[in-house]
């Protein structure tokens, strides 16, 4: 399986997304991954619930009917670094073509979405911001595979 993140709108931290690229081009080696950046849209005026509803619509658009939704999500499911690992071994060798892991905007998701996920996944049952977030996930993304890869990264 191919995987790709996907995220609402860029990284406005630079220095957030320097660390983001540094961990993604360490990981290709390992195994391809991909990072999808999607528009928001223009939201001025919008409830948050119309922010997820048109976000969630977005996303739908553009996922493929075979794609193996993640949604990283506070409601998700915790697990330890080996046992995400051992996740994405799972995940990896489905015969599904694409899993696409979510990180969701500001507000969260749609229930569209949460209906079409086939997984959620919590990095925390702490609340951070989605802009944060993406760099927590990239490195356990990136230390699952050295895990599976059996590289020492994961006991320095």
């Amino acid at each position: 399986m191919k995987f790709e993140l996907w995220q609402i709108d860029k990284t406005k931290d630079k220095n957030l997304a320097l660390a983001i690229d540094k961990l993604l081009a360490r990981l290709q080696p390992l195994h391809p991954l991909s990072l999808k950046t999607i528009k928001g849209g223009a939201n001025k005026g919008l409830s948050p619930q119309q922010i997820k509803e048109r976000q969630g619509q977005t996303i739908l658009d553009l996922l493929q009917p075979a794609d193996y939704l993640i949604l990283l999500d506070e409601k998700g499911t915790l697990s330890d670094s080996r046992s995400f690992a051992r996740k994405i071994e799972r995940w990896r060798d489905m015969p599904t073509k694409r899993g696409v892991f979510l990180i969701g905007g500001a507000y969260g998701f749609s229930p569209t979405l949460y209906k079409r996920a086939q997984q959620k996944l919590s990095l925390s049952p702490m609340t951070f911001t989605h802009q944060l977030i993406r760099l927590i996930f990239m490195e356990q993304i990136y230390r699952a595979f050295t895990i599976i890869h059996n590289l020492p990264y994961h006991n320095e």
